[in-house]
């Protein structure tokens, strides 16, 4: 069963409460939070961890830190009661040691791959993570198309994972047209926010992506 995790940077943020609603009552149960701090990319977009706080059931936060140094961050996120923190490979020094700091506490520990990261970095992590997030566009640039070769990168990753209870998730430009054959590469989260969020009627929309997922 692949999971669906709402993006929610391009909701509307006056009318967030109804829209969470929404997607409550369509039945996602992830709702997808990305942090930049404007050193790992070019883009300042932090949300803040009373926002965890402030998610009610049956919703849960899947915050997705695009952040330097992200061992300074992941207290913050756990102790605001995040169901999954995922963090850079690239922004970290020491993955490994993120991922320990993580263990035990509850949280579904993931960590993401931008698209010109040589995929072998990940190898020495598998032991210790329960999600790896393959990004099909580079982390904080706008207006990016989710092309084939992110989908042959997730086909590998699932190969490496292969055997294990590691999830491979997919994070970046996941719509309506192409969602079918992101889950067809094997990916068992899927990460969809402007699909979602189009000016149309979000629930319906979430709707939508929950059966393809589903399918």
């Amino acid at each position: 069963m692949t999971r669906l995790s709402v993006g929610i940077a391009t909701a509307d943020p006056l009318r967030l409460g109804d829209e969470l609603d929404r997607l409550a009552g369509a039945g996602v149960e992830l709702v997808h939070l990305d942090v930049m701090d404007g050193a790992y990319c070019p883009v300042v977009a932090t949300a803040a961890p009373a926002l965890v706080r402030a998610v009610a059931a049956p919703l849960a936060a899947d915050v997705h830190l695009m952040v330097r140094d992200p061992l300074a961050h992941v207290d913050a996120w756990v102790d605001a009661g995040a169901r999954i923190v995922t963090f850079q490979l690239e922004g970290a020094a020491e993955p490994l040691r993120v991922l320990r700091t993580l263990a035990g506490r509850g949280v579904e520990r993931g960590v993401a791959i931008a698209p010109g990261t040589p995929l072998p970095w990940l190898e020495p992590l598998l032991g210790d993570v329960e999600l790896v997030l393959v990004l099909g566009v580079i982390p904080g640039l706008a207006g990016q198309r989710l092309e084939p070769p992110a989908l042959d990168r997730l086909a590998r990753v699932c190969e490496m994972v292969a055997g294990s209870e590691v999830c491979v998730g997919f994070d970046g430009g996941v719509n309506r047209g192409n969602v079918d054959r992101v889950v067809a590469a094997g990916a068992r989260l899927v990460v969809s926010g402007s699909a979602v969020f189009d000016g149309g009627d979000a629930g319906a929309n979430a709707r939508f992506m929950l059966e393809r997922a589903a399918a």
